[in-house]
């Protein structure tokens, strides 16, 4: 009676699983080391992000705290940097002058872009793929061989002028980057033309991914062209619109070499972006705390008007 009683309060024994001796039940592998495995991927990519680009902002940072001509110790300035910037008018008027080129930076780029898209969605001819390249062609070239050209093309005896004398408009004639009126607007045709092709290519990739059963469900409804792209192609590059606006942006406000390259500044400082200040406090000026101050202004500016360009451009949806 005892040995039953004890047989049966006795635990039973671990099942073994089937052609051997091992438990069936494996243990699974610990979450956190799966997590620990992940980052090892994301490390490199991290370690170049933290290098190249969060710890030059950070230093940027706090040499705008320091007065420091690049070659004698430094010396603590505080916010004295960032009073002597906001005193001095030069810094408005540039701030003026990028916001006068985000109008051709972004504004117009964006517009043509929308319409060179209305015009070629849906359309296959020969030569497409060539225009398309063509189009582009701005965005392969580096800014700076496209500042020299354009200040060839815009000089006295530039083909901007040849084609005016051409088609009988030789009174209007002029050195387009030397005029004290219209250099600005100049410059920021340049940035047109650079831009345009990016925004047009941004949005024919959107609108090739919009369902084509929208498009025939409108016009089962009667709507011609416009009415089609006003009503389905536009939304659906809501998206592409807003980084279209986000990238051409942050090149209006953030411009240097192509100001550098074509106008330097003049005529009498009416192409000064805040880039350009920046440089010259540094390298002409020799004040690299003034300098630092100014960029981390300028990258509050660009935020700021970045973050406007995602409100106003987000998808209500």
């Amino acid at each position: 009676m005892a040995r039953e009683l004890t047989s049966s309060v006795s635990p039973p024994r671990a099942v073994e699983a089937r052609g051997g001796g091992r438990a069936a039940h494996t243990p699974a592998r610990p979450p956190r080391r799966r997590g620990a495995r992940g980052w090892l991927y994301v490390l490199p990519a991290l370690a170049v992000y933290l290098g190249f680009a969060i710890w030059p902002a950070l230093n940027t940072l706090r040499l705008s705290l320091l007065t420091w001509d690049g070659i004698l110790p430094a010396t603590w300035a505080g916010f004295g940097n960032y009073v002597e910037i906001f005193q001095d008018s030069a810094l408005y008027e540039a701030i003026l002058h990028s916001l006068v080129l985000i109008i051709f930076f972004s504004f117009i780029p964006i517009g043509v872009g929308l319409l060179m898209t209305a015009l070629l969605m849906g359309k296959v001819r020969r030569g497409m793929t060539f225009f398309r390249v063509v189009f582009f062609l701005p965005q392969v070239l580096p800014l700076v061989a496209v500042g020299i050209t354009w200040r060839w093309l815009y000089s006295d005896a530039g083909v901007v002028n040849q084609f005016l004398d051409l088609v009988g408009l030789g009174a209007i004639t002029r050195a387009w980057l030397g005029d004290y009126q219209l250099a600005l607007v100049a410059l920021g045709l340049i940035g047109t033309w650079v831009m345009s092709g990016l925004c047009m290519m941004l949005f024919l990739t959107g609108a090739q991914k919009i369902d084509p059963s929208l498009y025939e469900a409108a016009k089962l409804d009667g709507a011609g062209s416009f009415r089609q792209f006003r009503h389905v192609t536009l939304p659906g590059v809501r998206r592409e619109i807003t980084v279209a606006g986000v990238i051409t942006t942050i090149a209006a406000l953030a411009s240097f070499d192509l100001v550098f390259v074509t106008t330097n500044g003049g005529p009498a400082g009416q192409t000064n972006v805040p880039g350009l200040l920046v440089y010259r406090l540094a390298f002409n000026e020799g004040d690299i705390g003034g300098a630092s101050a100014l960029a981390v202004v300028l990258t509050v500016i660009v935020v700021a008007v970045v973050s406007a360009v995602r409100y106003f451009t987000r998808d209500e949806s």
